[in-house]
């Protein structure tokens, strides 16, 4: 599984900060927007994973293309195929379901800007990693793996071109990145030799009600905008309503909805989501500001008795 919740509530926050409207307008097409938005961080997973697949193979024509050489030398005849028998790089590409995805989802980027196949294949055979790596011609499965992890975690996930490449493609990405690259360190470090066939195609979403939550939260946020909205004045009556973050504002409609309508997410958890993605995309007092806010609210709220939340530990 790819997405957390954090992820989910971030999604959200940028369709409601993009959403022009008013609650009567007609959103189907933001939330078809939120919808893709998230589906297409699969994309991206996928992308990089091809990445991955695409180098093994330009390192196996770069092999072909030395062997063919006029005057090939006796390590152009008997290279050492370490790299490209690599027995990670074999599994990626020898995994039927991952390369039914990619032709599903039409990743075929690296056939048109296969530059970046390029510069992330001459970066890695200009490394340390793989002169150490390339010194001895076997290596057991554990060796190819950690190689191929450092290979991702120091080569290819802090790439500037690789980022501005994505950054052009699909400006959502950026801020799926770290959750992909991560997702692809934690699946790398942890596969086995025996590694199923759907291992290198994880789930994007927990469970159904994960994408229920991003479509609930969103629709409910946007539905209570005025009442919402009239909260945030009066906690704010001091702040001049342009000092506050835009950011900031759609964060605290979406708590406040939160902590209303989402009977079986504890306060705590919901306060804490939004203060860290507040530190995260907004100012640096944002978090100061937003706990403030929503701990005189939460203490009118129990006062009040309009926190029906369920479950053990919800306070």
């Amino acid at each position: 599984m790819m997405l957390n919740r954090r992820h989910i509530r971030v999604k959200v926050m940028q369709t409601m900060y993009a959403f022009k409207g008013s609650e009567s307008d007609d959103f189907s097409k933001d939330q078809k927007f939120l919808l893709f938005s998230i589906d297409n961080m699969y994309n991206l997973y996928l992308l990089l994973m091809s990445l991955l697949i695409e180098v093994q193979k330009r390192a196996e024509s770069d092999l072909q293309k030395k062997r063919n050489k006029h005057l090939a030398t006796k390590e152009d005849i008997d290279p050492n195929k370490k790299f490209v028998n690599n027995q990670i790089l074999k599994l990626l590409r020898e995994n039927t379901q991952l390369k039914e995805q990619l032709e599903e989802k039409k990743i075929t980027n690296w056939e048109l800007d296969d530059e970046y196949v390029d510069i992330i294949f001459k970066d890695i055979i200009s490394s340390d990693l793989y002169n150490d790596y390339m010194k001895t011609r076997v290596s057991d499965f554990k060796e190819d793996k950690d190689f191929i992890v450092d290979v991702f975690k120091d080569i290819i996930a802090p790439n500037d071109k690789l980022y501005d490449y994505m950054e052009d493609k699909n400006l959502t990405w950026l801020d799926d990145l770290p959750t992909v690259n991560t997702t692809i360190l934690k699946l790398l470090r942890k596969v086995k030799a025996s590694a199923p066939e759907n291992y290198f195609t994880p789930k994007l979403y927990k469970d159904v009600e994960d994408k229920q939550f991003a479509i609930d939260l969103f629709k409910k946020t946007l539905l209570n905008r005025t009442v919402i909205n009239e909260e945030i004045d009066k906690k704010t009556k001091n702040w001049d309503s342009d000092r506050i973050a835009n950011v900031d504002y759609v964060l605290l409609q979406m708590a406040i909805c939160e902590l209303k309508n989402f009977s079986s997410i504890p306060v705590k958890v919901t306060i804490n989501e939004y203060l860290e993605i507040s530190k995260e995309y907004s100012t640096p007092k944002s978090s100061i500001f937003i706990n403030g806010i929503l701990d005189k609210l939460v203490k009118e709220y129990e006062a009040e008795g309009v926190l029906n939340k369920v479950g053990r530990g919800l306070m």
